[in-house]
């Protein structure tokens, strides 16, 4: 366990501790932070708690005795219910503030892992609970100079393959030769396993209609064709197939001709200046050694497409942490499905993915964007003409 590392970030946000808290299994964000090897599934509840300063102590049953043992600092045993609120107020005692896998009013689902009575619980203690939304993007999020390197060779190879993907969609369309959305699909996947890539679903194969669902993925049971004249939208993802790699993740659209509509255009403008106008930003905020936050980025890229009148159409947040999973743990470009108030931290990585949804076809332009230290940088290809397939 980085103990001095952690506790120096729980100094840094003016807290006293972070407490650690399980049963059955509720919180591997836990285990990851701590380092605990999730060897057996607890039956009892156990907490841990890190001071900003001192010695660390933990609180197991005596039923399941070694449950936290290979963590450091002694720890107190308890059986009945009131010993284990007596045993969490020798935890706590003198502390003002405190750390949980919380989020007030869940506006960060992916740290809210603590149930309410056991705030509840600690609260009763006359302990502060803070949410530790940003402690976690610290351990969870931030990456390592090989993770950024597994990114990078991800998204050379991710990059390739879309390319082959749109040049079968081409040449297929064009000779009059059958294709469904599952037939790239499997080819995506093919690619991938090929390439020594991994992902954990998809790819997002859509045409005409499919295209505005946002998650839709073809099955051998629900595909549509794709023919000439038709707008295609292509969503995948996937990370190097070894320990610690990190996820590359992108979205391109293409029409399958070459004259698409005026709308089509114009639609693909919008979104495209609105991705552009959220990698400015944050560029703009990391060159200047502003602090800035996840629901920032988003206000800039919906108030553009706003502002084109499309608004209504884009139902979705603007980007997402992205790190071992897809999906990471770190902020997300959100102020519409959530107000994500944690900071853009250095040595994270996100997606940047405005889109605009009508009956017809939808539109969506994903980037990944990488922050340093003191620089910020978009880690692959970017789109910037409707692909004419």
């Amino acid at each position: 366990m980085r103990l001095e590392l952690i506790q120096r970030e729980i100094r840094d946000q003016n807290l006293d501790g972070w407490l650690f808290f399980d049963h059955h299994l509720r919180d591997p964000l836990a285990y990851r932070v701590l380092g605990l090897p999730a060897t057996r599934i607890p039956t009892r509840r156990w907490y841990y708690l890190i001071p900003a300063e001192g010695e660390p102590v933990g609180l197991e049953h005596r039923v399941e005795p070694g449950m936290i043992a290979a963590l450091p600092g002694r720890k107190i045993p308890y059986s009945s219910w009131t010993e284990l609120v007596a045993g969490l107020r020798r935890l706590t005692a003198g502390l003002r503030r405190v750390a949980m896998q919380y989020s007030p009013l869940c506006a960060i689902p992916y740290v809210a892992m603590v149930d309410a009575g056991t705030v509840d619980l600690v609260r009763s203690l006359g302990v502060e609970v803070a949410t530790s939304a940003e402690l976690i993007q610290t351990f969870e999020a931030r990456w390592t100079p090989e993770m950024l390197e597994s990114h990078l060779e991800a998204g050379r190879r991710v990059d390739r393959i879309r390319a082959e993907a749109f040049a079968l969609i081409r040449e297929r369309t064009r000779n009059g030769n059958l294709l469904q959305e599952i037939d790239v699909k499997r080819f995506v996947l093919e690619g991938f396993a090929k390439a020594g890539m991994v992902t954990d679903h998809g790819p997002i194969v859509g045409a005409n209609a499919n295209a505005s669902n946002p998650h839709y993925e073809p099955t051998p049971e629900a595909t549509s064709p794709i023919r000439p004249g038709d707008f295609v939208l292509l969503d995948m993802w996937a990370k190097l197939d070894r320990p610690d790699a990190a996820y590359y993740d992108i979205t391109w659209t293409g029409f399958c001709g070459d004259r698409p509509t005026d709308e089509m255009l114009n639609v693909f403008a919008v979104v495209t200046g609105a991705r552009d106008a959220a990698i400015k930003r944050v560029r703009d905020a990391v060159a200047a050694g502003h602090n800035l936050c996840g629901y920032e980025v988003d206000d800039v890229a919906r108030g553009y497409i706003e502002s084109r009148g499309f608004g209504p159409y884009f139902t979705h947040r603007t980007g997402h942490s992205i790190g071992r999973e897809v999906h990471g743990n770190g902020a997300n470009m959100d102020n519409f499905e959530n107000h994500d108030e944690r900071r853009v931290s250095p040595w994270t990585c996100f997606s940047i993915e405005p889109g605009v949804y009508l009956p017809e076809f939808g539109v969506r332009s994903e980037i990944d964007m990488f922050v340093g230290d003191g620089e910020a940088r978009v880690t692959g290809e970017i789109q910037r003409e409707l692909a004419l397939l």
